[in-house]
């Protein structure tokens, strides 16, 4: 994460303009209540000119990529390449034909489990995860190690849901071959310190793979600074469409990989019995990719930039502090996860002998959206103690009232849920 946005002031930052750039955040839900959105962890809204251009491409321009010789096929084909440029500027990778269009975050995480795992990894190999992770950022893990004898290791996390480093070096050893870490928890909010995990695995030989859904949408990473092998994430947290994602990974490991996927635009030639693959990024796109989408994430990455990573972060951490320090002031309410200075824009939290999903159906009535349940982290959950827990996600479109309506509605919920009880 960015360490420039600390000295960012937020007095002059508009969040009602922003706002009306995100045609939704208008709607009118049941009872002419407003939607009060705060699920941006699930899926962030879309800005008015990620919409306009995804409907462009379709409208205008609608052609497959890389094959067509013909006007529409080279004006799509050029606007692809150019969100791909848009995203290696994005998290300043060395060269553009190391990312990689996937259709989101599980799907690069499964691609570098199956293309790097299953070629390099060996019976009594190591990789080395943690009980913060989003299911996709263990279960290809899980597969991948079952299948060629390697065994799963983990990090211990603190009592306030941090990465125990001064636990580390017990678990990071000479066996180690990758550790795959998330850049923020999606429950927790837990920003892990991304550089020194990834400077201690180089030095025990060991690849890092970061999962940046929930970190890349919320402030500047640089891929170099950090020293990382392999980044994924997804569009549509990016404020971008849904269904495309990003896998990024330093060249001589992906040329070392194995595709993962067989097909059309993936080779170089193909005989009766064997083929040749192509170079990267197609070695790795086989099929027809999500095109309208990528040039949408394009548009997305423009949008956010237009804004600025270092004025989003600053809004964002101010935001948080507001509703972390409203959140502590409703009774029976406990907060997930470590102190402020330590974590991003979510706030889980659990309410004393309520369940979450009733939370979550109460608050709807009022209009405001939040996700409850496990989250993809059932092992996290179990670490917890609990089953479920309410997950208010934040992003720079949200604002104190809506907070302060949340706070609200979190009494409406306890008059409702107690008299059914």
């Amino acid at each position: 994460m960015g360490s420039e946005t600390s000295a960012v002031s937020v007095v002059d930052f508009d969040v009602a303009a922003v706002r009306r750039d995100f045609p939704i955040l208008a709607r009118r839900l049941p009872g002419d209540l407003p939607l009060v959105y705060l699920d941006t962890g699930a899926t962030s809204q879309k800005p008015a000119s990620v919409i306009a251009k995804t409907a462009e491409v379709y409208a205008q321009y609608n052609a497959n990529v890389h094959r067509g010789v013909h006007t529409l096929g080279d004006q799509v084909t050029s606007e692809m390449e150019e969100a791909r440029e848009k995203i290696r500027a994005l998290i300043n990778a060395p060269e553009v034909d190391e990312v990689i269009f996937t259709s989101g975050t599980t799907m690069s995480i499964n691609l570098v489990a199956r293309a790097w795992g299953g070629r390099f990894l060996k019976p009594g190999d190591e990789l080395l995860l943690n009980e913060m992770e989003h299911h996709a950022n263990l279960v290809p893990w899980q597969q991948i190690a079952n299948e060629r004898g390697a065994t799963l290791r983990f990090i211990p996390l603190t009592p306030d849901g941090r990465l125990d480093l001064e636990q580390l070096d017990s678990v990071l050893t000479d066996r180690t071959r990758l550790v795959a870490v998330t850049g923020m928890s999606n429950v927790l909010g837990t920003i892990n310190p991304i550089g020194e995990i990834a400077s201690r695995a180089r030095q025990r030989g060991a690849l890092t793979l970061v999962d940046g859904a929930q970190s890349v949408p919320h402030d500047t990473l640089d891929v170099q600074a950090l020293g990382i092998d392999f980044l994924a994430f997804s569009g549509h947290k990016l404020y971008g469409p849904t269904g495309v994602g990003v896998l990024w990974g330093k060249r001589e490991l992906l040329e070392s990989m194995d595709p993962f996927l067989g097909g059309g635009n993936m080779i170089r030639r193909v005989w009766k019995d064997r083929s040749d693959f192509g170079e990267i990024p197609a070695k790795f796109e086989a099929g027809t990719p999500p095109i309208a989408q990528a040039i949408g994430l394009g548009t997305a990455i423009d949008y956010v930039n237009h804004v600025g990573f270092a004025t989003i972060a600053a809004y964002e951490r101010k935001l948080t502090h507001y509703a972390y320090r409203r959140l502590s002031e409703v009774a029976g309410l406990r907060i997930l996860g470590p102190a402020e200075e330590h974590r991003g824009s979510i706030v889980s939290f659990v309410l004393e002998g309520l369940q979450a999903n009733d939370v979550s159906e109460v608050l709807d009535r009022k209009g405001i959206a939040v996700r409850a349940g496990h989250h993809c982290t059932m092992p996290l959950h179990d670490l917890l103690g609990i089953s479920a827990s309410v997950r208010a996600s934040l992003a720079f479109y949200n604002t104190n009232d809506e907070i302060d309506a949340l706070v609200d509605a979190l009494e409406y919920v306890r008059k409702v849920l107690t008299k059914r009880r």
